[in-house]
């Protein structure tokens, strides 16, 4: 026989073969990765990183958190108070406008034989004269429920000796139109009005004071100074007038008998103090939480048998005691 027949087969190679080679003992088989594997798998999740031991103690910080807080918590209920007062002040205006609102006609000598205030105003009052044709007012940059326009103030001469101021209507005014400059003419003779008794409007003589026959605000006292002539506090916006106006305007709305929005305000307010109080809490607790995590970190480290250094020493012991241990046993199996 040829040496080549005599030689024994030589098993192949792991490498050489692939799947089908054998593995010398002790070794592992290798595991894979399938189809749809991530290759995650072994890997270490890496820790979360612990935040920094703080500048200052935590005390410190805590206290600063709460006065900030706290100053921020008294401005923030003085402002839902503040709408609270102007919620209920606005009901009470609405219920004097309802009030005077369903009175019975006034007479306007009576009515206006003082000052008008929130009390008697939108009280239904009835006067009857003159209109002062020479003078009147445009009132600029006014708005009636959802227009925007102008109204036309004229001076009335009453039956009774006295003036007083007769707002004649609303005009509304498309979006680029021009205001006129001057109002169109009153009706001539004897007038009677049913209209609603007003308080005259204040603010600055920017907006007060006329000009050239204009102003913003209908305020009787700057008015009077423009005249010439004495006429009474206040004035009244026309409901009916006999005979009717010379010119077509849209009656004088009354205000929107509403709460508004001043109680939903005031929970908006409140509710920020009590996100406030609660921010509070959860940062306390956040910091108290990451101090345990620092002292657990602390005692992980202080706890470890031995630093990595001195790991490779220790495995080389370990697997010369235990040929030690298999030479032993060897030898005792030869006997």
């Amino acid at each position: 026989m040829s040496q080549q027949a005599t030689r024994p087969e030589q098993p192949r190679s792991t490498a050489a073969s692939g799947s089908g080679g054998q593995r010398p003992p002790g070794q592992r088989p290798s595991q894979g990765r399938g189809p749809g594997q991530s290759g995650r798998a072994g890997q270490r999740k890496r820790p979360t990183a612990l935040k920094p031991e703080p500048k200052h103690p935590l005390w410190v910080r805590w206290l600063a958190l709460v006065l900030f807080v706290a100053v921020l918590g008294v401005a923030f209920v003085n402002l839902g108070e503040w709408q609270l007062r102007r919620l209920h002040e606005r009901r009470d205006n609405n219920q004097i406008v309802r009030a005077n609102e369903a009175a019975p006609v006034a007479d306007f000598d009576q009515l206006f034989s003082q000052p008008i205030t929130d009390q008697q105003e939108w009280r239904r009052v009835r006067v009857t004269g003159t209109f002062d044709t020479g003078k009147q007012y445009v009132i600029r940059y006014r708005d009636n429920g959802d227009d925007s326009g102008y109204e036309v103030v004229t001076p009335l001469h009453t039956s009774s000796g006295k003036s007083v101021l007769i707002d004649r209507g609303f005009a509304a005014v498309a979006g680029g139109e021009q205001i006129p400059a001057k109002a169109p003419p009153p009706p001539t003779g004897t007038v009677t009005i049913e209209g609603r008794a007003r308080a005259s409007e204040t603010g600055r003589d920017s907006a007060t004071v006329p000009v050239d026959g204009s102003a913003r605000l209908i305020n009787s006292d700057k008015i009077r100074a423009d005249l010439g002539y004495p006429i009474v506090d206040g004035y009244i916006d026309v409901l009916t007038m006999q005979p009717k106006d010379t010119e077509t305007f849209d009656q004088i709305v009354l205000p929107e008998l509403s709460d508004g929005p001043h109680f939903w305000y005031a929970v908006q307010w409140f509710m920020f103090t009590g996100i406030g109080v609660l921010g509070i809490v959860v940062f306390i607790r956040g910091d108290l939480r990451d101090r345990r995590e620092r002292q657990l970190a602390a005692q992980r480290k202080q706890a470890a048998p031995t630093s990595p250094a001195e790991q490779p020493a220790q495995g080389e012991q370990a697997a010369q005691g235990e040929q030690a241990a298999q030479g032993e046993q060897a030898a005792n199996q030869s006997k």
